[in-house]
């Protein structure tokens, strides 16, 4: 048997037992975002790569959904915040049908966070704020990489890169008209916490008015 078949042929068997510990009803804070900030401090103390990374999730005219990883910029209790070319696919998916979720996947604290909610548009002044505190490669890069769009090869986009951190060199980089940010507010948080014999612990968070409806799922 060929090593692929070999791998191909185990993968069913490709399961390990989550023993970190549980999530319990009474130890809930009464909104999601406490929660939320909690694991995410502890998602970094145990140094995980890029604990601020989450998936992305939109879906085009035709029902198509689509998935990317892009980092956390800024939470608060009522949303979360995230930048990005506004010409790239999903600015073009948001256009049309503003609802997304965002997936956290804390793996190795055996943890997952799903958000679902509607995403908007930052404003200018906030956009520009952020922008100008990234790297300069970082805001060179913004100027020089059209997403989502195809290109011949990389030598393309690194020629426009050297072409344009010459041009910027000694000076402030502007901000592209193409580039921008999203504020997505909260509407549910599901919370998810590994257990063993696969009895895994599931809470959601929905808003309700001005209060947060708490249940238990079936995991």
């Amino acid at each position: 048997m060929s090593q692929e078949a070999d791998l191909f042929t185990k993968l069913a068997d490709i399961r390990r037992e989550y023993t970190l510990g549980g999530l319990r009803r009474e130890h809930l804070p009464d909104t999601p975002i406490a929660l939320f900030n909690q694991w995410l401090q502890q998602a970094c103390e145990a140094q995980l790569p890029d604990p601020t990374a989450m998936c992305v999730a939109t879906v085009d005219q035709q029902g198509q959904p689509y998935q990317r990883i892009v980092l956390l910029k800024h939470v608060d209790e009522q949303s979360m915040t995230f930048y990005t070319n506004l010409g790239s696919r999903k600015a073009q998916h948001l256009q049309d049908n503003n609802q997304i979720s965002l997936h956290f996947p804390w793996y190795f604290l055996e943890r997952q966070v799903m958000v679902i909610g509607r995403a908007e548009k930052l404003p200018i002044s906030q956009v520009l704020t952020y922008f100008h505190s990234r790297p300069f490669e970082s805001q060179i890069g913004a100027w020089v990489s059209k997403q989502s769009s195809r290109i011949s090869g990389r030598q393309l986009l690194e020629s426009a890169f050297m072409q344009m951190k010459q041009k910027y060199q000694q000076g402030e980089v502007p901000l592209p008209s193409f580039w921008g940010g999203y504020r997505v507010s909260i509407e549910a948080v599901e919370f998810w916490q590994g257990g063993k014999h696969r009895l895994h612990d599931r809470f959601l968070y929905q808003k309700q008015d001005d209060c947060w409806k708490i249940d238990r799922l079936a995991p």
